[in-house]
């Protein structure tokens, strides 16, 4: 006897959701159960995208292509066959584009500082798929713990300027779920700011005091003493 179609499952081929720019994906549809022949239509955002007729209960094979980002998104699939009404639709697939994580800018609020100093630097990739993970450098040496970030936010990092030896360039690094596109910034540096000492207020009132005294004297000289001795002559 005819028997009505279960609903057909929707599965990736490639096993993931995360697909990048122009990339290939293929889509298996497919009913249990069922009297063949069957017609299974593919939409997208409940858009028509494709239909294959299979003259038995074996899956069809949709390919697609992710040109843009209006390619990602809901996919479902309707199988029908003769005696179906309306026919049986599918579970939804959703998929997420994955992008390559551009180039982090690493900074900070000041680029001269003391010994001793408490200072913070800040990396942020402005595009790529979350979560993106940073990793911080100074020369070659990595400096643990690496951040993983679930938003479009910097990480950040405290460092402690303890010795000359941590003033120099440092750098981080940026990667997601994309595959071999760790990306690396450009190099910062921290200098050493010169130090005010305590005695140099003093040092500059002194050196007015003495100015001012050597102009006191030249005046007295033009008008006193020169005077003088010109009307004792």
């Amino acid at each position: 006897f005819p028997e009505m179609l279960s609903n057909p499952r929707l599965i990736p081929v490639q096993g993931t959701l995360n697909v990048a720019m122009n990339q290939d994906v293929t889509l298996s549809c497919h009913s249990d159960s069922g009297s063949p022949p069957v017609r299974y239509t593919l939409f997208k955002h409940n858009q028509k995208v494709s239909t294959l007729n299979r003259p038995d209960l074996t899956p069809v094979l949709f390919n697609l292509t992710i040109n843009s980002a209006s390619d990602v998104g809901e996919y479902k699939c309707k199988a029908e066959n003769n005696i179906s009404s309306g026919g049986k639709y599918s579970n939804s697939l959703n998929f997420t584009l994955r992008e390559p994580v551009s180039k982090p800018v690493l900074s900070s609020p000041t680029s001269q500082a003391k010994k001793g100093q408490n200072v913070t630097l800040s990396c942020l990739s402005e595009n790529g798929s979350l979560p993106i993970t940073y990793i911080f450098f100074k020369g070659k040496q990595t400096i643990p713990p690496s951040v993983k970030m679930q938003k479009r936010e910097a990480a950040v990092i405290f460092l402690f300027l303890n010795s000359s030896s941590d003033f120099g360039t440092y750098k981080c690094k940026a990667e997601n779920s994309f595959p071999n596109n760790t990306k690396y910034s450009n190099g910062f540096n921290f200098t050493v700011a010169e130090e005010r000492h305590h005695y140099q207020p003093l040092i500059i009132s002194l050196g007015l005091i003495l100015l001012l005294f050597v102009i006191g004297f030249a005046l007295a000289v033009q008008f006193f003493i020169i005077p003088s001795y010109k009307a004792s002559e």
